[in-house]
């Protein structure tokens, strides 16, 4: 038989990220800075994505900073404050 009451093993709350967006990604926003809580740059994308298909498509062309070097992959795991830069393609690069 199975219980509905809550384990005693204290649940870590979700880091709070800040994303702050650049030129288009900005844009498609409608905002500079959003805070999102998650545990992966992967949720991060994910949670922005779900903010509508205008910023799910500046996405793909994006490059991610986070905590200002240069990421690849999107398995990378977020602490509590870090901050995550969006920035598309400039200048048609």
């Amino acid at each position: 038989m199975s219980s509905n009451r809550p384990s005693d093993e204290p649940v870590e709350p979700l880091p709070v990220i800040e994303v702050h967006l650049f030129a288009a990604a900005r844009s498609a926003a409608e905002a500079d800075v959003l805070v999102i809580e998650a545990r992966s740059v992967h949720d991060v994308l994910a949670a922005l994505a779900a903010r509508g298909a205008a910023l799910a498509e500046v996405l793909k062309r994006c490059s991610l900073l986070v905590n200002g070097s240069a990421l690849h992959g999107d398995d990378y795991a977020l602490a509590q404050g870090d901050r995550i830069d969006v920035l598309p393609p400039f200048a048609g690069g």
